[in-house]
C-alpha cells in the first residue's frame, strides 16, 4: 500500500465527500496503469488468492494458456484451461503449494508451442496469499538455443576433427618409416632371423594401439552421452574417488583435504561420469604439481546450486591459455591426449551444470563444478528456509 492511501484510510472519517471522491479518483487511476502495465507486458501472468481462484490476468495470458472461457475470474485455474496436462499440473502444484520454476510444456497441434510455466507464492508476514504464475512462449527462445548448440557442435566437432588428423600423423609416419626398413631388412634375402625384424615389429605395434587410443578418445568426445542418473550424494561420491586414488594421491606426495559442507540435496548424476570428471581434475591438479603439495576438494551450498571445488597449490595456468584449455587436444603435457578437460567440459554440459576456472600462475588453480538442484529439493530448501 502506498504511503498516499495509508494516510488517507487512517482518517478515512474525517473526509468530506469531496477528499473521497478524490480517492476514488486516484485508485481508478492507479488501477488503470496496473492494467496498462500488466497487458502491455510479453509474458502472461496470472494471480490466484488462497483459494486458487484466478483474482487477476493479463492479455498475454489469454494469448499463451488456451482457456475454456472468456471469464475467468473468481474461478480455479485448472477449471478453466482446456488443455489437460497443464490443467492437471495447476492442480497438482497449487493444492500442494509447490514452487516451480520454469517448467516447459508444448501446446497446439498444428503449430507446437513451447510455453515455461512458473508459480510463485505470494507472502505477506510469513503467510501464503495465493499464488503469481508467469508465463512465458519461449519457442523461438529455444529454437535458437537449439541452433546455437548446433553451432557450436559443429564448431567442436570441425576442431576435434582437425586435432585427430594432426593427432595421427606422427603414429603413421612412424608406422610407414618402420615398414620401410623392415622390407629394407627383408629385400634380396631368402631367410631373416626373427630378432633383426622384431624391434620394427614392436615400434609399430606401440603405434597402432596408439592410433587405436585416439580413436577411443575421438569416439567418447564426439558421441551423445546416455547418462543414466540417479539421485546421488556428491560428498558420498567424493570421498569415495580420494579413497580409490588415495595410494596413488600419497606416492605423489599430494596431501588431500576435505571440506564437505553438510546436509546437501541430493543431486541428479550419472555417477562414473562425474567421477571421471573429478578424476580427470584431480589428475590434472596431480601433474601441475610434480614435487607435491597439497589438494583441497570443497562443496558448498550456494543459492540454487552446489558447488564442488578443487583446488590446487601447483603451477597454475598462464593467462595466455586460460581461454584455450577446454579445446580438443590442447595440452601442455608432453604426454596427454588433449582431451581430459573438454570431456569434463561435455560432462557437466550434459548435466546441464556449469564449469569455471580460477588461476594464477605460480599460485595455483580451482576448478568449480555448478549442479543444479533437483525441483523437488529447491522446494524443501526454500519451506525450510521460511519456516526458519
Amino acid at each position: 500500500m502506498n504511503k498516499f492511501l495509508q494516510k488517507t484510510l487512517e482518517r478515512l472519517e474525517k473526509l468530506d465527500i469531496t477528499h473521497i471522491r478524490e480517492l476514488f479518483k486516484q485508485l481508478a487511476s492507479d488501477n488503470e496503469l496496473l492494467e496498462i502495465v500488466l497487458n502491455s507486458m510479453t509474458d502472461g501472468v496470472l494471480v490466484t488468492n488462497d483459494d486458487n481462484l484466478i483474482i487477476l490476468f493479463n492479455k498475454s495470458a489469454e494469448r499463451i494458456l488456451p482457456f475454456r472461457e472468456p471469464d475467468i475470474l473468481g474461478k480455479q485455474c485448472w477449471e478453466v484451461i482446456s488443455d489437460q496436462e497443464v490443467a492437471d499440473f495447476f492442480a497438482e502444484k497449487l493444492k500442494l503449494q509447490e514452487k516451480v520454476i520454469d517448467k516447459i510444456f508444448t501446446l497446439g497441434k498444428h503449430l507446437p508451442r513451447l510455453v515455461s510455466i512458473s508459480i510463485m507464492p505470494l507472502v505477506k508476514q510469513g503467510q501464503v496469499q495465493g499464488n503469481l504464475i508467469h508465463l512465458e512462449d519461449v519457442t523461438e527462445k529455444k529454437a535458437n538455443e537449439a541452433k546455437l548448440r548446433r553451432a557450436e557442435s559443429l564448431a567442436s566437432l570441425t576442431t576435434l576433427a582437425a586435432g585427430v588428423a594432426h593427432e595421427i600423423k606422427n603414429p603413421l609416419g612412424s608406422i610407414a618409416i618402420h615398414l620401410q626398413l623392415a622390407q629394407k631388412e627383408l629385400k634380396g634375402r631368402k631367410s631373416v632371423k626373427p630378432e633383426s625384424l622384431e624391434h620394427y615389429l614392436k615400434v609399430i605395434g606401440e603405434e597402432v594401439e596408439r592410433l587405436n587410443r585416439i580413436v577411443v578418445d575421438f569416439l567418447f568426445a564426439v558421441r551423445p552421452m546416455n547418462l543414466q542418473t540417479e539421485e546421488k550424494d556428491i560428498n558420498q561420491l567424493i570421498r569415495e574417488l580420494v579413497d580409490f586414488l588415495k595410494f596413488e594421491l600419497e606416492k605423489a606426495h599430494v596431501k588431500v583435504y576435505l571440506e564437505l559442507a553438510e546436509n546437501l540435496p541430493r543431486l541428479l548424476l550419472d555417477e562414473k561420469y562425474i567421477k571421471q570428471a573429478l578424476l580427470n581434475l584431480i589428475q590434472n591438479s596431480v601433474s601441475a604439481m610434480p614435487q607435491g603439495g597439497k589438494l583441497l576438494l570443497k562443496t558448498l551450498l550456494a543459492g540454487q546450486q552446489v558447488v564442488v571445488d578443487v583446488t590446487d597449490t601447483g603451477s597454475g595456468i598462464p593467462a595466455e591459455i586460460m581461454d584455450k584449455i577446454f579445446e580438443p587436444y590442447f595440452t601442455t603435457k608432453e604426454f596427454g591426449s588433449g582431451l581430459g578437460l573438454t570431456l569434463v567440459y561435455k560432462i557437466m554440459k550434459e548435466h546441464l551444470g556449469e564449469i569455471q576456472v580460477h588461476s594464477k600462475e605460480g599460485e595455483g588453480t580451482t576448478f568449480s563444478l555448478f549442479f543444479n538442484i533437483p525441483q523437488k529439493e529447491k522446494h524443501m530448501l526454500a519451506d525450510s528456509r521460511e519456516a526458519g
